[in-house]
């Protein structure tokens, strides 16, 4: 096993679930004694900046959610490496902790209310936890080494206890461990190693504050107010100090830990980079794009039911391409929205008429600086041999369309084994445009089946039963109509509701894409159809009609950056 990977996975099982919180208090960050170490040129950082109600959010859980990583343990089995068996330990131990919020909280040393961190310092990860109970984290950690013979190293440093745990074999040239410790509350975990600075460990462990905190930089409060987010945790990828690593020596504490590195393998792979010029445009790139922010603007959570709603902002500075993006966005239906009655809902939102005027006017910003850095002139190369423009002779027969929807309200299969088909569907599909009845006549010519088909001007519907090769076993009638501005195709009852409510439903700019699904409903007939066949249920799918839980996705534009806002609601089950 790659010993890499291994101490990767570290943070992987430890950063699994503090991404939550809910307060109405204000935030303040200067109060937290945390923050204190975490520098302002941490490239990564998310924090959960309120305490964060982990029993009850555990409780809301449906129980075959809580068991969904069961099936990944069986990758484990075979490895006989200590290190690897270290792992599997904690992870068997996660899942049974995962039975309800009580157990969980008991097996980690939690209260039923924690604050959470995971930063770097440099290229280095750290993560912070409060605990209740730091008895109950070493008999965890006890376990895990009896099950896997991998022992620890105590140590000391100013007056912190930690352990120490070997993550390469002793022969090898360096040396990387995992870091351990429980002081004033705080669990920490961490990496040290045979080729990182003494102080580094140092300032993991909270002995030795950093001269410039991220309390100093001010960061958190800045991103709350630019992005409205609640107070409740943020997290961020800043990409301005990502990029002044790998284009100077010594710019931040990331580019002097990969100076070193580099030093000590006698090659530098990003030398190309770390010449003035990229330096230079590169970090105005980065100036353009400064930062990946994320927050919450909606937690609601009980023992029976969790509601969580996250946005993420990639932000940008670059008026032309914000612009140009927003010219593009089209129309998502209503329905599209609606995650409580539907099955799965799509929508794309495209505005044909404005989609190759706005991708030109990104390709041409992209192409409009002479970059003088090798990379730089390569990437623009290769663009200026393409252009968007060729997209006109596609869109051409599109002009007026705004976006499409796709939503499964509900659908059944029959209980015959020997024939087992779809009994009932209640669909729709809309085609949104300026002039939907126009569309439809142009496709006419290219589409034989359809030469005969004339929609009314009413708004009333006509089937395509004889159109469309559904089988006749099945109880689905398709039918078409022109509702305002949309074309649409449904089917059933339910499916004939959604489309007279179009009529009234103008078109606007209000989107780029949106999805959402309610995994019950999606794979409760899905897993009932396979078994009927008599096929077997893949195993990653067996326990998803079991998922009390819906989620929402959506893709916008707006005057800070590119946005995905998404939404779970999950209810426990039993």
């Amino acid at each position: 096993m790659n010993k890499m990977l291994v101490a990767a996975a570290v943070v992987a099982v430890g950063a699994g679930g503090y991404w939550y919180s809910q307060q109405e208090a204000e935030v303040s960050t200067s109060d937290n004694a945390v923050m204190a170490y975490i520098p302002a040129d941490t490239p990564i950082f998310s924090g959960q900046l309120q305490p964060f109600p982990i029993k009850s959010y555990i409780n809301s859980l449906s129980d075959a959610y809580k068991q969904s990583g069961a099936n990944a343990l069986s990758e484990w089995e075979g490895e006989d490496e200590p290190r690897a068996q270290f792992f599997h330990s904690l992870m068997k131990s996660y899942l049974a902790a995962m039975k309800d919020g009580d157990t969980f909280i008991n097996t980690f040393g939690l209260a039923e209310n924690i604050r959470s961190y995971f930063y770097t310092l440099g290229a280095m990860p750290v993560l912070k936890l409060e605990v209740a109970n730091a008895d109950a984290v070493w008999a965890l950690l006890d376990k895990a080494e009896v099950d896997s013979g991998l022992q620890h190293v105590p140590a000391q440093l100013k007056g912190v206890n930690y352990r120490s745990y070997p993550l390469t074999d002793t022969n090898e040239d360096e040396q990387i461990n995992l870091i351990v410790a429980v002081h004033d509350s705080i669990l920490t975990l961490t990496l040290d190693t045979s080729f990182s600075e003494a102080a580094l460990l140092e300032t993991a462990l909270a002995v030795t504050p950093v001269e410039h905190s991220i309390v100093d930089a001010k960061i958190i409060e800045d991103i709350i107010a630019k992005h409205g987010f609640t107070n409740e945790g943020i997290s961020y990828i800043n990409h301005q100090e990502i990029v002044k690593a790998f284009t100077s020596t010594d710019g931040n504490q990331l580019a002097r830990q990969m100076t070193k590195l580099f030093e000590m393998a006698e090659e530098d792979p990003f030398a190309e980079l770390r010449s003035p010029v990229c330096d230079q445009e590169l970090s105005a790139i980065a100036a353009n794009w400064p930062r990946t922010v994320a927050g919450y603007d909606l937690m609601d959570i009980s023992s029976n039911e969790s509601s969580l709603s996250y946005r993420v902002v990639f932000e940008s500075k670059n008026q032309i391409m914000l612009d140009a993006y927003q010219q593009m966005r089209g129309y998502i239906p209503a329905y599209v929205q609606d995650i409580d009655n539907s099955v799965a809902t799509l929508g794309l939102g495209i505005d044909i008429n404005q989609m190759v005027p706005s991708l030109q006017a990104i390709w041409d910003e992209m192409l409009t600086p002479e970059y003088q850095c090798a990379p730089l002139q390569e990437m623009q190369t290769q663009m200026s041999q393409q252009s968007p423009a060729m997209l006109g002779m596609f869109t051409g027969m599109a002009n007026g369309v705004k976006g499409v929807g796709l939503s499964v309200i509900d659908y059944k299969i029959n209980d015959d084994v020997d024939s087992p088909e779809i009994e009932s569907l209640d669909a729709v599909m809309t085609l949104s445009a300026e002039n939907p009845a126009m569309l439809f006549n142009m496709v006419k010519p290219f589409a034989p089946e359809l030469a005969n088909i004339q929609l009314p001007t009413d708004g009333s519907a006509i089937v395509l039963n004889d159109v469309l090769p559904m089988p006749p076993e099945m109880k689905v009638t398709a039918k078409l109509a022109v509702k305002g501005n949309h074309l649409v195709l449904f089917f059933g009852d339910k499916g004939e509701a959604v489309a007279n409510t179009l009529s009234s439903e103008a078109i606007a700019s209000n989107g780029l894409f949106a999805m959402s699904a309610d995994y019950m409903k999606m794979f409760a007939p899905l897993l009932k159809f396979i078994e009927l066949t008599g096929e077997p249920v893949p195993e990653e799918f067996k326990a998803m009609k079991d998922y009390d839980m819906r989620v929402k996705v959506e893709l916008d534009v707006d005057n800070k950056g590119i946005v995905i806002d998404s939404a779970v609601n999950s209810r426990a089950t039993k």
